[in-house]
């Protein structure tokens, strides 16, 4: 698609949304990799004459999303920055593709506001909130001031533009133990814990510095650490056509390091007050910036049951399915009906139904400090029955590079009560096995063993308080179960890897490759 047809494009475009005619979608470019990418692939084959498109790194060739694509471009080294974080490179694959849409997925670039204009600007449709929506709430800084005026309320915390001295002074102020945070990004990059002013100085030198390196931004706030607080997010869809929706919400407070390993819908914490309250904050909170497309507004809530906007994510969030299955909704298939210009199929409401639990299955070692992982997997075999769905990247004779996010699939199991959904869960992670690389499914079935977890009682410090794994713990019957399942099943796969692979021709029949092998 040449420069000119850009512009045509756009300018039809913005002459349908002025009234109202819907933007007719047939090829999505995935702007992404792994579990995500096959998700919204997926999506896009349910939805019936849409293909996608996929890009993938040097280190990416033999991936699953690359497999599942009618399409699949080369964009280049493994390096994020020369790939999927390159934004020519994906404009670029979009117009030599004919795609009409890019659909970022979360991470890499999903919350960059000047992607989504490059989208823009190619003439092509974002699949996600506007550039202006991504600027203003991508600024955690300028976020609070937004929300403080939209009347939701914020954690006690610093002005924006503050300097070390004033930040010096302003923690006095606000009080010990507080948090220094990154104003970009997320992810727990850029974020220290302060319990007493000696240590403010180091804090804000180490968070300047990885703010900077991981964002390239490295502006940083302070805000009151609320200890013993339970992370709470809403889902949220508006539409272009006035509408906007809370689904409902997730706990997410079972954290390390504030990276989410275990989520749930709904939360055990809440009473139908508190869901009203938080939901209308979460609805107030998106259309003060006229948000379009999915989006979520994450909340601390203490022990006292008050609750406190912390961020909003412009994009599909990774914990997505247990909304979907305690809903009905298919929220990537909402993302792409809104971005067509069409109401949201859930504009009278949603109902919740029954429990779902998400396990997020990373390559790391849990015994040795959660180290990451890397290697070719060698046996995966998938729990399957009743209640379960599992989201993955992966596949035996797969190779997980050290280039990429840790995460390589998430387990996701529904039940009538959160007590089923528990024991669904349990029951999954038993038969779940990944051989060739240590993975961190021993963490989440010692969590299940948990009388405190499984009780509800937990917040957002259960994981450093409670949740210590040992070596020895991995002794004995485990290690010895684990070697004969190797056993029997170890050689098998790799063989039908092996086989696999030196195939000539490993695409589908309507497999067409982009760019260069």
């Amino acid at each position: 698609m040449s420069e000119t047809q850009g512009r045509q494009r756009r300018t039809r475009l913005a002459s349908r949304r002025r009234t109202g005619e819907t933007t007719p979608i047939r090829k999505i470019l995935v702007a992404n990799r792994g579990e995500i990418a096959v998700r919204i692939i997926r999506a896009c084959r349910e939805l019936g004459g849409i293909q996608a498109v996929a890009v993938y790194s040097d280190a990416d060739r033999e991936a699953l999303h690359v497999r599942y694509a009618e399409e699949a471009y080369n964009i280049g080294a493994p390096s994020p920055r020369e790939s999927y974080l390159n934004i020519g490179k994906l404009i670029d694959v979009a117009r030599r593709s004919g795609a009409d849409a890019v659909h970022p997925g979360y991470g890499f670039l999903s919350e960059r506001a000047d992607f989504a204009q490059a989208v823009i600007d190619a003439g092509l449709v974002w699949i996600g909130p506007s550039p202006d929506a991504i600027s203003r709430m991508g600024d955690k800084l300028a976020a609070r001031e937004l929300m403080e005026r939209a009347g939701v309320p914020i954690v006690p915390g610093t002005q924006p533009g503050l300097n070390n001295g004033a930040l010096r002074h302003e923690a006095s102020r606000i009080g010990f133990p507080l948090m220094v945070k990154a104003a970009a990004g997320g992810g727990g990059k850029g974020m220290r814990i302060v319990r007493e002013e000696a240590q403010l100085d180091a804090a804000l030198a180490s968070a300047h510095r990885e703010a900077e390196a991981a964002f390239g931004d490295g502006t940083v706030y302070l805000e009151k650490l609320l200890e013993g607080a339970r992370h709470i997010e809403f889902q949220i869809l508006a539409d272009m056509h006035g509408n906007t929706i809370s689904l409902g919400e997730r706990e997410c407070s079972i954290q390390r390091r504030h990276q989410k390993l275990f989520e749930e819908a709904p939360s055990p914490f809440m009473d139908p007050d508190l869901r009203q309250r938080m939901g209308a904050a979460a609805v107030a909170a998106a259309q003060a910036v006229s948000y379009v497309n999915a989006g979520t507004i994450e909340f601390l809530v203490d022990a006292a049951k008050n609750f406190y906007f912390l961020e909003m994510n412009t994009r599909l969030q990774v914990e997505h399915p247990v909304t979907e299955l305690v809903t009905g909704a298919d929220l990537v298939k909402e993302q792409i009906r809104i971005a067509r210009g069409r109401r949201m199929g859930l504009v009278d409401g949603v109902s919740i139904s029954g429990w779902a639990v998400e396990c997020r299955i990373n390559a790391e070692d849990p015994y040795n400090n959660f180290l990451p992982s890397i290697g070719r997997v060698t046996v995966h075999v998938s729990p399957t029955g009743p209640g379960v769905r599992l989201d993955s990247g992966i596949y035996a004779g797969y190779e997980v590079t050290p280039y990429y996010d840790s995460m390589l699939a998430k387990l996701i199991a529904w039940g009538e009560t959160r007590g089923e959904a528990l024991l669904r869960m349990r029951r999954a992670l038993a038969e779940y096995k990944i051989m060739g690389l240590k993975t961190n499914l021993p963490f989440h079935q010692k969590l299940l063993d948990s009388t405190n977890f499984l009780a509800g009682r937990y917040n957002t410090q259960f994981v450093e308080q409670h949740m210590e794994l040992r070596g020895d713990e991995m002794g004995g019957g485990r290690a010895e179960a684990a070697a004969i399942v190797a056993t029997l099943v170890e050689h098998q796969q790799r063989q039908s890897a092996l086989q696999f692979a030196q195939q000539p021709n490993r695409r589908a029949s309507n497999w067409k490759w982009g760019g260069r092998r």
